[in-house]
């Protein structure tokens, strides 16, 4: 799995306190960043944050990309609707060969991982025969309403893969790039960065929050899961009953960006 933080918007911070100076003050929109130190910044988001003034945080955008996971990650992912999407089409990519993902605890698990790269492979192969079996078929059709051998095997196996792919399995690797603006990010990482989050999502929400950290630490200071972003845990007698490691470990993850 890879994070990548492809842009955001320009002095992210800046941003948020402007937009949150407008709202108290009776500042022109020429001299709106005027006086904003470092410090009075900091301040400035540090009360926004409290106060739970989160609607300034729209004005600030991150892009990421994401690869190497499965498609069971990403249908979760972009069930997080405030946001925006690209993944690669299994209609248009064909996935002969896929490549695909494995979770730690059947890698664990010796039998367990043996079935499942063997139910992988049987994937594998069906897949290729489907798709080949429909561009033949497709090819045919085409060729029967006027088209050339050369541009209906094109068009063939465009529309192969749009059935074939019924029967990749969600383990099947994917990428996929993702923009949020700051309040869609401290929703995410509340759900996400929760150990009761699968452990996929919750490893590619952790790596967003470290790039967002590096980015705009006052911002991104409280983000992070329940427990760290409002100091409880919504999970009631589900809780993982870890606060304060997830806390502590929030800690040393923001220390250790600082001194990097």
């Amino acid at each position: 799995m890879k994070v990548t933080l492809i842009s955001h918007t320009p002095e992210p911070e800046k941003i948020v306190a402007s937009a949150g100076k407008l709202c108290y003050s009776d500042s022109d929109i020429d001299n709106i960043r005027d006086g904003l130190t470092e410090e009075k910044t900091r301040n400035f988001i540090e009360m926004l944050v409290s106060v739970g003034h989160e609607s300034v945080m729209e004005h600030v955008t991150f892009t990421f990309g994401i690869e190497g996971i499965s498609r069971a990650c990403s249908h979760q992912l972009v069930r997080h609707r405030i946001a925006s999407y690209s993944q690669k089409s299994q209609r248009y990519v064909n996935e002969n060969g896929f490549d695909f993902i494995t979770p730690p605890a059947i890698e664990n698990v010796p039998e367990a991982l043996e079935e499942y790269n063997r139910t992988i492979s049987a994937i594998t192969e069906s897949y290729g025969k489907i798709a080949d079996l429909l561009t033949e078929y497709h090819k045919n059709e085409l060729m029967k309403n006027g088209l050339d051998e050369k541009t209906a095997v094109s068009k063939a196996r465009k529309t192969a893969n749009e059935d074939a792919r019924f029967i990749l399995p969600n383990a099947c690797e994917t990428k996929i790039v993702v923009t949020m603006n700051v309040r869609s990010l401290f929703n995410f990482f509340r759900h996400r960065c929760c150990n009761r989050a699968q452990w996929e999502i919750r490893d590619v929400a952790n790596e967003m929050l470290k790039l967002c950290l590096e980015v705009a630490p006052v911002i991104f200071s409280h983000a992070g899961a329940s427990c760290v972003a409002t100091g409880k845990c919504p999970e009631g007698k589900m809780s993982c009953g870890k606060m304060t490691q997830v806390k502590s470990d929030f800690e040393k993850l923001k220390g250790d960006i600082k001194n990097a």
